[in-house]
């Protein structure tokens, strides 16, 4: 089975040594995402535009994929404070249609550049 990698302008480019998608077969591992604004490099401010600018950033590889969130099986979140699951529960239901992909969500100690979430998925994709 090839393995293709996935990859766009329109989402951070990667900051270490990984990509920002692999597709394998009908399935895509999206790397997790944080709000970094693609268009400055920069991580945004503040809870709230960190959450709309990973799903952003998500959405934009899901496309490059040739799928979107609604492909999504699996989602993973991590955030340094549990106190914000409510917030990010929020976005998810800006960006996901019934029926929602299963879901876990892991509280660390800290994430790269300072970010409060970052989030990863996995895809299935249509024939």
């Amino acid at each position: 089975m090839a393995k293709q990698i996935i990859q766009t302008p329109l989402a951070p480019q990667a900051i270490g040594t990984y990509s920002q998608a692999v597709r394998a077969a009908d399935t895509v591992y999206l790397s997790g995402q944080i709000g970094i604004d693609p268009a400055t490099s920069a991580l945004v401010e503040g809870l709230d535009a960190q959450i709309e600018q990973v799903f952003c950033n998500l959405q934009a590889v899901a496309a490059a994929a040739g799928g979107s969130l609604q492909n999504a099986v699996k989602v993973t979140v991590f955030l340094t404070d549990m106190a914000h699951f409510a917030r990010v529960n929020e976005g998810m239901a800006r960006h996901f249609q019934a029926p929602y992909p299963a879901r876990a969500a892991v509280g660390v100690a800290s994430l790269p550049r300072g970010a409060l979430v970052e989030i990863e998925a996995v895809l299935v994709l249509d024939a």
